[in-house]
Order: C-alpha cells, then sequence, then structure tokens
C-alpha cells in the first residue's frame, strides 16, 4: 500500500507495493509459461491407476477396432517408419506449439555433439529455469549423460538450459544447432528458440514434421535408449537420485518404445510415442490434447486402430508388375535410327520405397506413369537414361525413378551398310524367282 502523507509518499509503503507486484508479475508468468510434463492433473492419482486405465482404453478400443477412432486432440499425425509418410492425420501440417517434445531435438542435437562424460557445472540461469524441473540448483555439477536422463525422462528444463550451455555455449547459440539441424532434415514448417519449449511465438512445428524428427532421432542408439528406460538413476554432486519417465504409455502399451510428453498452456498435452509391432513400425504424434487424460485415449486409439487395420504391402512388387506389363507393349516401338541392334532392351532403377503400409485395398490406389522417348539415334550408351517412372497415390509423388537402356548400341558403320546392301542383293533373285513361279 503506498501511503500519502502531506503530499510525499511513503518509501517504505512505496517499496512494499513494487516488490508486491513483482511478486504478483512473477508469479502469474510461472503459470502462464508451465511445462509440468510430470504432474498428473489429479497428483491423487497413482502409477496403477494411470496403468488400469490405459488396459481399460485398450481393452475398450479392441472392441471396436474397425471404425475409425474417433480423436479429441486439434492435431496428429500417424507416421510410417518404414516408406518415410504420413499414412492418416488431422491437421498434421499446421504450425504448433510443441512443448517438451521439443526435448528431442535437444537430445538429438546433444548426442551428435558433445561426450556424454563430460562434466557439467550449472549455471544461475539454468537453476532458475521454471516449469518442469529435475531440481537442479547453480554450482551443481553432474555429466551429459546425466543431464540426457533428466531431460527426456523427468522433462527437466533446467537440464534442458544446463546442456544448451554446455554444448551451444548459451540457450541462443543452442537454438542456432537447433534450428541447423532442422534445415538439414528439411523440416521447413519447424523452428527452435528455447531448448525445453516454454511457449515462444518463434518456436513452434508441425505433427508431420516432428514425426520426422523423431523418426530420424530413434536412429540413434543412445537417444533410443534414453527415451525408452522406465526409470533409472543419476548422478547429481555425486549423490545418487532416482527419476521416473513421464511416458505414461512406456511399459504399459504392446511394443512402446518411448518417446516423449509435454504440456504448455499454449500448446496443451502432447504426446510423441513410436511403437513397433512384428515388421511394423509406426510414430504417432499428438498435439493439443485438453486433458493428459485425453492424450492418452488419443495415442491408444490410433495405436491399435492403425496395427488392427493397416498392413505392409509389397509396393516395388507391384511397379515391377506394371513396368512389365508396359514395356512388353512399348519396347519394340521405340525406334534406334542408324543403330547396328533395332530394339532396345529396357529397365527400370531401383526404387527406394519397396514396402509401404497401408489399408487394405489401398494398394490399388497406387499409379504407375511413364514417360519414354520414342526416337534414339545411335550410339546408345549402356544404361542411358531415356525415361521416368512415377510412383503415385491419390495424386500424391511417392517416388521417381529413370528409365535406362540395359545395353549400348553402336552406330552403323560403312561395313554395317555393305552387308545390308548385300543381304537384299542376295534375297532378290529369290524374290524374282518368286515373282515368275507365280506369273508363269
Amino acid at each position: 500500500m503506498i501511503i500519502i502523507k502531506n503530499n510525499k509518499i511513503n518509501k517504505k509503503g512505496l517499496i512494499i507495493t513494487i516488490i508486491m507486484v513483482l511478486f504478483i508479475v512473477c508469479f502469474m508468468g510461472a503459470i502462464s509459461t508451465v511445462s509440468a510434463d510430470d504432474v498428473d492433473e489429479d497428483s491423487t492419482v497413482s502409477d496403477e491407476q494411470v496403468d488400469d486405465e490405459i488396459k481399460n482404453e485398450i481393452d475398450e478400443v479392441s472392441a471396436k477396432l474397425s471404425k475409425e477412432p474417433v480423436i479429441n486432440s486439434r492435431r496428429y499425425a500417424v507416421y510410417d517408419r518404414i516408406s518415410k509418410k504420413v499414412i492418416y492425420g488431422k491437421n498434421e501440417d499446421v504450425k504448433s506449439a510443441m512443448a517438451s517434445t521439443t526435448k528431442i531435438m535437444t537430445a538429438t542435437v546433444v548426442l551428435e555433439n558433445a561426450d556424454l562424460n563430460q562434466e557439467v557445472v550449472v549455471s544461475k540461469k539454468a537453476g532458475w529455469t521454471g516449469g518442469s524441473r529435475l531440481g537442479l540448483k547453480s554450482g551443481d555439477k553432474t555429466t551429459i549423460k546425466d543431464l540426457l536422463y533428466g531431460l527426456m525422462l523427468r522433462s527437466g528444463n533446467d537440464a534442458a538450459v544446463a546442456l544448451a550451455e554446455a554444448v551451444g555455449g548459451s540457450v541462443e547459440g543452442f537454438a542456432e544447432l537447433m534450428n541447423k539441424k532442422a534445415e538439414g532434415l528439411e523440416l521447413k514448417s519447424t523452428h527452435f528458440v528455447t531448448p525445453h519449449g516454454l511457449d515462444n511465438s518463434e518456436h513452434y512445428t508441425t505433427a508431420s514434421e516432428l514425426a520426422i524428427l523423431t523418426d530420424y532421432a530413434m536412429n540413434n542408439e543412445t537417444f533410443k535408449k534414453i527415451v525408452g528406460t522406465k526409470q533409472t538413476t543419476i548422478y547429481i554432486n555425486n549423490q545418487p537420485r532416482n527419476i521416473m519417465n513421464t511416458n505414461e504409455l512406456l511399459g504399459v502399451l504392446d511394443g512402446v518404445a518411448g518417446v516423449k510428453t509435454g504440456f504448455t498452456n499454449n500448446a496443451g498435452r502432447c504426446l510423441v510415442t513410436e511403437t513397433k509391432r512384428n515388421s511394423m513400425d509406426i510414430i504417432v504424434v499428438v498435439l493439443g490434447a485438453d486433458t493428459k487424460k485425453n492424450r492418452t485415449q488419443d495415442s491408444v486409439r490410433l495405436i491399435e486402430y492403425t496395427f488392427k487395420n493397416y498392413k505392409i504391402q509389397n509396393i516395388e512388387a507391384k511397379v515391377q508388375e506394371e513396368f512389365a506389363r508396359w514395356k512388353n507393349i512399348n519396347e519394340k516401338r521405340i525406334s534406334i535410327i542408324k543403330g547396328k541392334k533395332s530394339v532396345l532392351e529396357l529397365e527400370m532403377g531401383e526404387l527406394s520405397l519397396k514396402e509401404m503400409v497401408l489399408k487394405e485395398g489401398e494398394i490399388d490406389k497406387i499409379k504407375v506413369e511413364i514417360n519414354c522417348i520414342n526416337t534414339l539415334e545411335a550410339p546408345v550408351k549402356e544404361k542411358q537414361r531415356i525415361g521416368t517412372l512415377t510412383v503415385k497415390m491419390n495424386g500424391e509423388i511417392l517416388e521417381m525413378t529413370d528409365i535406362f537402356c540395359r545395353e549400348g548400341i553402336e552406330k552403323k558403320d560403312w561395313k554395317d551398310y555393305f552387308k545390308e546392301i548385300l543381304k537384299e542383293l542376295i534375297r532378290m533373285p529369290e524374290e524374282f524367282i518368286k515373282f515368275f513361279h507365280y506369273m508363269w
């Protein structure tokens, strides 16, 4: 309270008022930017209760797997790791806040630029970082490895800043490394400002690009091991600390191998999950769920529905069949001018897309378009490109490859022309005899 006496401001009251205002502002700011991946909406709910809820959801979904699931999250993507394609989704290319799923990129950049055994001294900035925390204090000593576990299991924002400063020199410097990596992965709708994902208008991604990033990250064995760990012990100041993974599906849903939870007020509840069953390997990204329960339900529904209704289809065999059919009709129609051979033997290039996860009957939607020149003048080189083969589905280009000559064809010389004339001369008497015999 500010007290005015005789037109003079009471300094003590002014100071108290300023402190109160600053406290309120800081408190409200902390609330608005919180990233509490590891805090349930209901703190009284036990892990066993959560596991039971997930199992009940699995049973419920299993009873109606043939129907397309009802998803409450604002954005989602189901990504096939074999074909490197999003097989279905909703608003999957819309830019969105990503909360602590940011840490997938943070861990990736750290793993590619740092020694796991490197010692890190926690700075004041890292120690004061809000939101979900590992509980680091300024001056604490630990390793890159233990910080990574704290980052990905506990979702520590303080661990994120400590790693960023250790690897990038500063949060800003580390963000540059993150964006450089995003550019290298051709993530054109993704931009990073922080290593933790607290809300910022310039910090965003899409569900589809987050799936691509996760696919890349999961190829790193150390990353895969970390995000697949349910519980572990790390050391801070040589003192053991037990931490649990915030991912509620890990160890509960069949085939789940990680990878990351997330929450801010702007991003909503987020979850990225990699699941492998038999030969199918998918990544499910859920962004913008209203509650933790909703993100769990949505993720389970998408995972179970996909494994029930989608199968691996042999795309290469279908394309080869279509090419063989086209070649049988068109190979002999290509005119070879001045060549020692008149027939060209054709081959198609190797496909990188050999298999794809599709619904039953969807392989019939795969179309093959072939464009090839009609006339060639010798000499023709071996493996010379003469056309293209395009694989499409629903109008989208899945892949393109070359059509080329299996063998080269030499150009005719005077000897070849002489032989042709000689053959014609030899053949002519036979034709005359046939003619006169007919006339007679």
